[in-house]
């Protein structure tokens, strides 16, 4: 699957990066990015179970390929989650099902400083898309 310009954007933006410090600068920026979910989208049923912090996320499928929104009460999974939407941005869903997201995470230095819990956070978000597209 080759990068979306947001997935390039990212890959450039936090491999310059020279620690994590600034790498956890700008992944509060990048959770600045999202659209917003509207009140009626944060609900029960856009409700991703299996993280720790609230995470909502709402899926439109166009022709083959999916967007996805996302929204979360935690910064940092902000930038998770943008981040996230950036590499799947209009993907297939064969696309979907092949991603590798610790792979993706290791490639812009975040996968040391992931915790237990956000990587699993992370991990029941893809799932969570994998099963919307299946």
């Amino acid at each position: 699957m080759s990068l979306s310009p947001a997935a390039q954007e990212a890959l450039d933006t936090f491999t310059a990066a020279p620690g994590w410090e600034q790498r956890a600068r700008f992944l509060m920026q990048w959770g600045e990015r999202l659209m917003p979910l509207s009140d009626d989208e944060r609900s029960d049923i856009n409700r991703v179970h299996g993280c720790e912090s609230v995470v909502w996320l709402v899926a439109d499928q166009q022709g083959s390929h999916w967007r996805f929104r996302a929204a979360s009460d935690a910064r940092l999974i902000r930038g998770l989650l943008a981040l996230l939407l950036a590499r799947i941005e209009d993907a297939s869903t064969e696309e979907l099902k092949a991603l590798d997201l610790a792979d993706w995470f290791s490639q812009l230095g975040l996968g040391r400083q992931l915790s237990p819990s956000r990587s699993n956070g992370m991990n029941a978000v893809l799932g969570r898309i994998r099963s919307m597209t299946a």
